[in-house]
């Protein structure tokens, strides 16, 4: 059986942050699903298509990333794709809590899928999209923080 993963999230925008975990990830797997989530509730600053083209060009050469874009359950993503893992990434100790709420209802809902927690590298662990996305509407200069390829 293959070892697929899926690693849900919005990316409104990418960070750096997400690029290390993608990166320290990839190896863990046979492939790994970056699903960029559709989420009613929230209104994002950037299309699903322009958040799937960023991933899709900053790892068109790893052939064991895929990217999609996804509505619903996480768990309903997991079965479409055939993964039998979640990745999420960990900053700090209260990202564990609320991250672990939903790992448990995901595994009451889908008892086949695993959830798997992977802390970011130290110098990623205060950015988050949504103070980037901050950044952004206050005109602030964010290429420290995402990506040369995340433009807008």
């Amino acid at each position: 059986m293959q070892r697929i993963c899926l690693f849900p999230g919005t990316f409104d925008p990418l960070t750096l942050g997400h690029v290390d975990v993608i990166e320290r990830a990839v190896s863990l797997f046979d492939k790994l699903v970056i699903g960029v989530g559709i989420n009613s509730g929230k209104q994002p600053m950037f299309t699903p298509e322009q958040r799937t083209g960023w991933i899709q060009d900053i790892f068109k050469n790893e052939k064991r990333i895929e990217v999609i874009s996804y509505e619903g359950l996480t768990v309903d993503c997991c079965k479409k794709v055939g993964a039998h893992y979640i990745l999420r990434g960990i900053r700090y100790v209260s990202d564990f809590e609320y991250e672990k709420a939903i790992a448990d209802m995901n595994r009451m809902l889908a008892h086949e899928v695993e959830t798997i927690f992977l802390t970011c590298s130290p110098q990623y662990s205060t950015i988050s999209s949504t103070l980037v996305r901050d950044v952004i509407r206050n005109g602030g200069n964010v290429s420290m923080f995402i990506p040369k390829q995340v433009k807008f």
